[in-house]
């Protein structure tokens, strides 16, 4: 871990940096799967698919930014390259040849509902170790990712 000036402890930041990491894994993920899904969607609602998907990867990658910013803040490093998001990631893998919208519209709320509950764990992770403003951060992307669930569910409620 790097100095610091930062007034939280070395305990809590080494712990607030392994739960920041694991959480940026889940949204480096998340916001490949909905590009996977960006390229690949095909149906009758493809442009609406095509941009929604689209607009959730964009939101992703901002907190994706925003959870690497932290991370390194409290003198850590982000776990951004393919191997570590790899081995680190709790999303299960993104079903790959999946072409119909209604397919992806399942596939990627369900990613993104468990991204949501992680992201909402370690909000009371944070805030138990005294970080506030991890906490906050991670109370913003709950916040973002519920709404992005929302779209897309939208979209599954006209199909039923």
């Amino acid at each position: 871990m790097f100095e610091t000036r930062n007034d939280l402890s070395a305990d809590i930041r080494t712990q607030v940096i392994r739960l920041l990491n694991a959480r940026l894994a889940d949204a480096i993920d998340l916001a490949l799967q909905s590009k996977h899904a960006h390229w690949n969607v095909k149906g009758p609602n493809f442009i609406a698919l095509h941009e929604l998907f689209d607009q959730i990867a964009e939101q992703i990658d901002a907190h994706v930014d925003a959870i690497a910013e932290r991370v390194t803040a409290l003198g850590g490093t982000a776990g951004g390259t393919l191997a570590a998001v790899s081995r680190a990631t709790t999303l299960k893998a993104y079903p790959e040849q999946i072409l119909a919208g209604v397919a992806h519209l399942e596939a990627l709320s369900t990613a993104l509902a468990a991204f949501g509950r992680n992201v909402r764990a370690g909000i009371d992770e944070a805030a138990r170790l005294g970080d506030a403003d991890s906490a906050d951060l991670f109370t913003e992307v709950s916040r973002e990712a519920d709404k992005q669930l929302w779209f897309l569910e939208a979209h599954l409620h006209a199909e039923r």
